[in-house]
């Protein structure tokens, strides 16, 4: 901003140093002439006569680089002003993104929960994409029931499901109903799927996830843990439910308002290029030397 600032006073600058020039060689070139009236008489010496040409022919050139000065610098302020001209555009871009990476470096998680497998500590210094910790949501877990593909005949979406967990025992019961069934066994969506092109293949009996939603209640008075090892008994009497979820799972949602910081920066612009404007329109002289 001060840079381009002192562009466009610049220009002002040499506007009157090319106005005093302009004068100075007009009083010359009139010397000159009244000189040349008077040497045929002899009324002046030819060193004189040569001195005043001389003068001239220096104010011309000073005039000229004035001129090519002038010009130089109204080419980079031409058609623009403080705040349009491109290295203002280009300052107040690097201002934005200077604020944005400042507001990433607060993270705000999208759900509530205990905190596992923190790798970031105070101080350190990450990098784009690195994981820094995992946000487990206890109040709102699941259970993904491993059944075989023979005993899901007669699972149904919305079946109540009794729940016995290894870390509480059987005094603890948790209540639950089938929200819904996995779309593939976890075989076909291992990292290394079997192949049975080659003719050698042996039956194994598939294991497909059945999602069991937890009573939110029970779980606060009960907290889980991830990776636990759990009963789950499915009540199978009621068969008309679907066999494919059609409801959209609730997901958390992340309010992220940047509105209000954008227009803040935008003010804080426009603040610097007021205050700019208001310093090229009126500049303060300054009696002290620096």
């Amino acid at each position: 901003m001060r840079t381009v600032r002192g562009l466009f006073s610049k220009s002002s600058g040499l506007r009157s140093v090319i106005n005093a020039r302009k004068i100075a060689l007009n009083s010359a070139r009139e010397d000159l002439q009244r000189r040349l009236k008077v040497a045929a008489e002899g009324g002046v010496s030819g060193e004189e006569l040569h001195h005043a040409q001389d003068q001239v022919a220096q104010l011309e050139a000073a005039l000229a680089t004035s001129t090519e000065e002038l010009e130089t610098n109204n080419s980079q302020v031409e058609n623009t002003t403080i705040s349009t001209h491109p290295q203002v555009l280009a300052a107040a871009a690097n201002l934005r993104q200077a604020a944005l990476a400042l507001k990433r470096t607060r993270i705000t998680a999208p759900v509530a929960g205990a905190v596992a497998r923190r790798s970031v500590e105070i101080g350190t210094r990450i990098a784009s994409g690195t994981p820094l910790l995992a946000v487990v949501p206890l109040d709102n877990a699941w259970v993904d029931a491993n059944f075989k593909e023979v005993q899901l005949e007669h699972i149904r979406v919305g079946q109540p499901v009794e729940i016995y967990s290894d870390l509480y025992g059987k005094h603890v019961q948790y209540h639950g109903k089938v929200a819904g069934l996995g779309a593939g066994s976890g075989a076909a969506f291992a990292l290394l799927p079997p192949q049975n092109a080659s003719g050698n293949w042996i039956k194994i009996v598939q294991r497909v996830p059945v999602r069991i939603a937890l009573d939110a209640n029970e779980l606060a008075k009960f907290p889980l843990r991830v990776g636990l090892s759990m009963k789950v008994e499915v009540d199978i009497h009621d068969v008309s439910g679907p066999l494919i979820a059609t409801q959209v799972r609730a997901a958390p949602q992340q309010v992220i308002t940047t509105e209000e910081h954008d227009t803040q920066i935008d003010q804080k612009i426009a603040a610097i290029i007021k205050r700019n404007s208001r310093e090229l329109a009126a500049p303060t002289a300054d009696s002290g030397a620096l």
